[in-house]
């Protein structure tokens, strides 16, 4: 019998574009690979058996999301285009949020599995921590979103590529002494994005400092705390990146404390672009994390009809964002 997989292979295409293109609850697509799948699935004579779906459906239409905390900004956005993709594909999302603790993502999880959701979606995922749960015994399947741990299948935005655009924009504006501020090193949103930023320094060749790069939280407090550190240095970075636009948003904080004008005396740079950062006094130079595809993505992972062994990952592409906070930076 004709597998999913084989109409996309058939077809070449992604077996979640197969998926998609024939799922009858969804609006048919008239693309050319759209034509291929289905002129495929009829040559092999496949039939989609809902029962058959990656998702095995427990009769709830619920998938649940696990946040660390829906009162960063950055995490209500994503868990808003995950339930609003979710909604368009006929199934209803619920949220539990862990404070970024191992354990509480453990209960959290195992909550939501005996209550019976349909397939739950982290964005809690530690590369530290691991959660390792066995979902056979559930009939549910966990996928991630916005990080990974190289265990279970993920979507993501480029933030390898997200910190070198960063990075780029400073020292194309002729800056070459870059401070970055850090996130939590468990998580790989911060540690991809550190490796971005070290990339485009290489690449300019300028030698990579590790006094410049301070920090180990995705908050306001922790941003204005490196920014103060930073700027304490004998040779203090004339720009700042931040992995975090909260984090960035400290850093401003920072700098007025000093009578530092940004970005006269200081440029910085943000990443996530959370509505906030147009709307300040000076607003921020960021990176625009493509939620809506990251979200979209995690959804129809866990939709796969054959998800296999190997985990996936899908890769969506940020886009810099240039506003005022970023500038030429003055003689000494």
């Amino acid at each position: 019998m004709a597998t999913l997989r084989d109409v996309a292979l058939a077809a070449g295409v992604s077996t979640s574009t197969a998926s998609r293109v024939l799922d009858e609850r969804l609006p048919p697509s008239r693309t050319a690979a759209a034509d291929r799948v289905r002129q495929a699935a009829a040559d092999l004579g496949y039939v989609r058996d809902p029962l058959a779906a990656g998702l095995r459906r427990s009769g709830t239409s619920t998938i649940g999301v696990v946040v660390p905390r829906l009162t960063d900004t950055v995490m209500a956005m994503l868990y808003e285009e995950i339930a609003a993709g979710a909604l368009a594909r006929g199934l209803f999302a619920v949220v539990a949020t862990t404070h970024d603790r191992p354990e509480a993502e453990r209960l959290a999880v195992e909550s939501l599995l005996r209550r019976r959701v349909d397939g739950i979606i982290r964005t809690t995922a530690r590369t530290d921590a691991p959660l390792r749960i066995d979902e056979s015994q559930f009939g549910a399947r966990q996928v991630l979103a916005l990080r990974a741990d190289g265990i279970h299948s993920t979507s993501i935005g480029d933030d390898t590529l997200g910190g070198y655009l960063a990075t780029r924009k400073l020292i194309d504006h002729g800056h070459r002494r870059i401070g970055l501020v850090m996130g939590p090193g468990y998580a790989t949103t911060a540690t991809n994005r550190r490796d971005g930023y070290r990339n485009a320094l290489v690449e300019a060749g300028i030698p990579l400092d590790d006094a410049l790069i301070v920090g180990d939280s995705f908050s306001m407090e922790a941003g204005e705390s490196a920014a103060h550190a930073l700027l304490d240095l004998a040779d203090p970075p004339t720009a700042i990146f931040a992995v975090n636009d909260n984090n960035a948003i400290g850093v401003m904080a920072a700098a007025a404390a000093r009578g530092l004008r940004i970005p006269d005396d200081l440029s910085v740079i943000g990443y996530n672009d959370i509505p906030v950062v147009s709307k300040l006094p000076v607003p921020l130079t960021t990176i625009r994390e493509p939620f809506n595809l990251i979200a979209r993505g995690a959804i129809d992972l866990l939709l796969e009809d054959t998800p296999g062994d190997e985990p996936r990952t899908l890769v969506a592409t940020p886009t810099l964002i240039p506003r005022k906070s970023t500038a030429a930076p003055r003689a000494r």
